[in-house]
């Protein structure tokens, strides 16, 4: 049995900000498919020089990735809306923090998320509700680099 659902997508994204998620959603997509170790080493990389997002950067970029693709906008979708909205911040010079992990309550199930200031971005959910197992934060300093 399925549990029937309606996807919730963002509207009032500007047209420059839907141009710029479709620019990262094929990234995003391909960066999906790497294995875990290889996607951290990615990532690490790409968040050099970046500043740290601020909740209203990263909630942005996810309403933005929403916006464009169904997929991402989907309740699998959460490997590349994650990773779209990372790349997206990116673009704008700033770093959310990238997680995966699962949910600490029954059913034990695998979930990709930005977090913004120590919180989940747009998940509605409170905080811990998520257990990480790979976070890929933003730099704090010159000596990180």
């Amino acid at each position: 049995m399925t549990t029937p659902s309606a996807l919730e997508r963002p509207t009032g994204v500007p047209l420059a900000r839907r141009m710029a998620a479709r620019l990262v959603l094929l990234p995003a997509v391909v960066l999906a498919s790497l294995p875990p170790r290889r996607l951290r080493t990615v990532l690490g990389v790409l968040r050099r020089g970046a500043a740290p997002a601020s909740t209203g950067q990263a909630q942005s970029a996810r309403d933005a990735m929403c916006a464009v693709s169904l997929r991402c906008a989907g309740p699998k979708g959460c490997l590349p809306r994650s990773l779209g909205a990372a790349l997206l911040c990116r673009l704008g010079g700033t770093w959310p923090t990238w997680c995966t992990g699962v949910r600490v309550t029954p059913p034990f199930t695998a979930h990709a998320w930005v977090e913004a200031e120590g919180h989940p971005v747009g998940e509605g959910v409170p905080q811990g509700y998520f257990a990480r197992l790979v976070a890929v934060a933003p730099l704090s300093g010159p000596a990180d680099r």
